[in-house]
C-alpha cells in the first residue's frame, strides 16, 4: 500500500519492523535514546504548568521520537543539522547539551543561546545545531552550508529537519532546485505530520506526498513510516553514506504524527482538527512501543533493562531541571552588544566602502580579496 495520510490508519497495528542485519547493541541504543528523548519531552511538558517558571513558548515533539534518535546515530561532530520550530528533537539528534536545552527554555545566561533564544530559536553553534521559526528558513541555510561543503570539499554534510508546511514556500522548492542542480550532500528530512497548527495538509495541498514532487528537482527521495525506528535508522544511515560520497542530495518524508497541541501543553482538541479515530492509530502504534515489541521478542530487552533505563534517564533530566533552575539569568548587555560585533574590522572596512560609494575594483583592493 502506497503511504498517504488517506491510507496509513489502515495498516492498524504496525508488524512489519525488521531487525534483520542491525547490532544488537545499536537496537538497544536506539529503544534508549528514543526513551531520554520521551521522558524528557513529557518532564518538561508536566513542568510547564503551573510552575510557569519556563519563558518561552514550546512545540514538543512527543510521538515523532523514531527520526531523531535514528538520525542521533549517523549524524558525525561536524556535521550540520538545522531545524525547524520544533525543535528539540534535532537538537538531541545532534548530540546537543540537553542541560543547556533546558537553561535555555528558562531564560538562563547557562542556557545554549544565552538565555535569549528560547525554544523555537535554540542554536550550539560548538555543536553545529540551529534551529528557527521562519518557516523554510532552515532548509534555506541548510543548502548553503552544504554548498560550502561541496566547494571546500569535505565529507561533512547538512541536514534539515522540517514539517510538511514547509513545503508550501517558495524558499524550499528553491532550495530543491538549487540542491539537485549543484549536487549538493544535503538530507531534507521531512516528518509529515498532516498538520500545520490546525490545518489539514489535504485540505492545503492536491496530494500529501511530498517526495513525488521534490524528484523531478534532482533530489532523491524516499518515503517511510516514520515510527518504524529500525527502518528511519536504515534509510538515514544509507542516505548519508551516499552524501558523503558525492551521490548528490536526498529527502526522506517520514509520515508520524504529534501528540500534543501544536505548541504549549494545553490541549488544542477543542478545535476537532484531527481526523476521528487518527490519534489512537498513533498511539497504538507509538514507536517506542513498536520497537519495545519486538527487542522483547527478539530477548534484546525485558523488564529489568527497561527499569535501568528509566533510572538512568530519571537521573539525567533532574540533573537538567536543577542546572537549568540554579543558574542564573543573564545580564541586561549594551543594545549595541546585541545588534554589533566591534571585532570584524574587515566587515567594517567593507561596509565604509559601500557607504562611500566605492566600486568594485575598490572594493577588491580594500578587502584584498583574489579576482571574484
Amino acid at each position: 500500500m502506497e503511504l498517504s495520510h488517506r491510507t496509513i490508519t489502515q495498516l492498524g497495528h504496525y508488524r512489519d519492523m525488521d531487525l534483520t542485519g542491525v547490532a544488537s547493541d545499536t537496537l538497544r541504543k536506539l529503544y534508549l535514546q528514543m526513551l531520554r528523548l520521551r521522558r524528557t519531552e513529557e518532564a518538561l511538558h508536566q513542568e510547564y504548568h503551573p510552575a510557569d517558571e519556563m519563558r518561552c513558548p514550546i512545540h514538543f515533539c512527543i510521538g515523532q521520537e523514531a527520526v531523531p534518535a535514528a538520525l542521533s546515530l549517523h549524524v558525525q561532530p561536524d556535521d550540520y543539522v538545522f531545524s525547524h520550530h520544533r525543535s528539540h528533537g534535532y537538537y538531541f539528534a545532534k548530540g546537543s547539551p540537553l542541560r543547556e536545552l533546558f537553561a535555555e527554555i528558562y531564560g538562563k545566561a547557562t542556557g545554549a543561546s544565552g538565555g535569549k533564544a528560547g525554544s523555537q530559536d535554540i542554536s550550539h553553534s560548538a555543536t553545529n545545531f540551529y534551529s528557527g521559526a521562519i518557516l523554510a528558513g532552515a532548509v534555506s541555510i541548510a543548502t548553503g552550508a552544504a554548498f560550502s561543503f561541496k566547494h571546500r570539499k569535505t565529507k561533512q554534510v547538512s541536514i534539515s529537519g522540517f514539517g510538511e508546511g514547509c513545503t508550501e514556500e517558495g524558499a524550499f522548492w528553491e532550495a530543491m532546485n538549487y540542491a539537485g542542480k549543484q549536487r549538493l550532500p544535503i538530507l531534507f528530512v521531512c516528518e509529515n505530520n498532516r498538520y500545520a497548527t490546525f490545518s489539514d495538509q489535504l485540505n492545503r495541498q492536491a496530494q500529501d506526498n511530498v517526495s513525488e514532487r521534490v524528484r523531478p528537482f534532482g533530489v532523491r527521495a524516499t518515503t517511510i513510516f516514520g515510527n518504524d525506528t529500525v527502518l528511519a535508522y536504515r534509510t538515514i544511515g544509507a542516505e548519508i553514506a551516499r552524501l558523503r560520497n558525492g551521490d548528490g542530495p536526498a529527502l526522506i518524508e517520514a509520515y508520524t504524527s504529534r501528540w500534543n497541541s501544536h505548541v504549549g501543553p494545553e490541549d488544542d482538541s477543542a478545535n476537532a482538527y484531527r481526523v476521528p479515530g487518527e490519534l489512537e492509530f498513533w498511539k497504538d502504534n507509538c514507536p517506542l512501543l513498536l520497537l519495545g515489541e519486538k527487542l522483547r521478542a527478539a530477548g534484546l530487552l525485558d523488564d529489568a533493562l527497561v527499569a535501568r533505563y528509566e533510572v538512568e534517564v530519571a537521573a539525567e533530566i533532574a540533573a537538567n531541571f536543577k542546572f537549568a533552575k540554579d543558574s542564573l539569568f543573564p545580564t541586561d548587555p549594551h543594545w549595541r552588544q546585541m545588534n554589533y560585533d566591534d571585532a570584524t574590522p574587515l566587515a567594517d572596512r567593507l561596509l565604509g566602502v559601500a557607504v562611500r560609494g566605492g566600486n568594485f575594483d575598490q572594493y577588491q583592493d580594500e578587502a584584498k580579496l583574489g579576482p571574484y
